[in-house]
């Protein structure tokens, strides 16, 4: 992977985990006080956790991606499971307000940055074998 690839996917992970906490922070001004304070633990969880790998991927790459990877999945398998109040909401059952556009959101950063990181792991995998002595 050159030095380009590395930045990008260092940046992207930053990126989501930024990403991930503004959608929390903004949850305290969407959403009422129960919901909120459940969204913005869930978001910086996940955000600071994503945040966290990125650092260590600054020290060491694989061990960083793969694990803001693994939570990019956690994110995803999560939000998989709300997909049901995103279509009851958008038949019109406005009863959970913005939380389900806003968890969407958040499995939607995931979904990119998970499908984003296999990428990358493909890409080394294909380096690594071409570089194999016969």
């Amino acid at each position: 992977m050159d030095a380009g690839h590395d930045r990008g996917m260092r940046l992207h992970v930053f990126f989501s985990g930024v990403m991930v906490l503004a959608l929390a922070g903004s949850a305290m001004r969407l959403l009422e006080r129960d919901d909120a304070l459940a969204f913005l633990q869930g978001g910086l969880t996940l955000g600071g956790g994503i945040i966290i790998c990125g650092l260590f991927s600054l020290k060491s790459k694989w061990h960083g991606l793969i694990g803001a990877g693994v939570l990019a999945l956690l994110g995803v398998s999560r939000g998989l499971a709300n997909i049901p109040d995103f279509i009851k909401l958008a038949s019109g059952d406005r009863q959970r307000g913005a939380a389900p556009v806003m968890e969407l959101g958040v499995t939607l950063i995931c979904l990119l940055l998970l499908l984003r990181v296999i990428a990358a792991l493909h890409r080394e995998r294909i380096r690594r074998m071409l570089e194999e002595p016969e």
